[in-house]
């Protein structure tokens, strides 16, 4: 099954960075989200990125606890992000972290794309199974 719709980003909260050198920084940034659309609901995200001295160059890992209703079910999942912008070539890859579903979400697996339009707003699609 496949789910669409928008979200907001609020809080984005960087850390200094935790550690330095050579022009490369490695720094720890929080955020929430707002879901809207197929899924609903607010998530939480704890994100680490390294970016270095070249502006498009760059990757983060990030970890998304998600509570809201899909499907018309009621529950939480976590989603694991690694991206990697590589001189401007960008890659994304979000899942459905393995048993994380609870409730109505119990035994929920996929995979999000998140797609960010030229005025900034965000959307996602998301291919998923329960």
């Amino acid at each position: 099954m496949t789910a669409k719709g928008t979200f907001d980003t609020a809080d984005w909260t960087p850390q200094p960075p935790y550690e330095e050198g050579d022009g490369v920084s490695l720094a720890h940034v929080t955020l929430g989200k707002t879901f809207h659309g197929d899924l609903t609901g607010t998530s939480t995200v704890s994100m680490i990125m390294a970016l270095t001295p070249v502006a498009d160059s760059r990757a983060y890992v990030a970890m998304e606890r998600v509570v809201g209703t899909l499907a018309g079910r009621s529950g939480s999942f976590v989603l694991q992000h690694f991206a990697v912008g590589d001189r401007g070539e960008q890659s994304l890859r979000v899942s459905v972290v393995p048993d994380s579903g609870t409730g109505g979400l119990s035994g929920l697996m996929g995979e999000m794309d998140i797609l960010i339009a030229p005025d900034g707003s965000h959307s996602y699609v998301f291919d998923y199974r329960l």
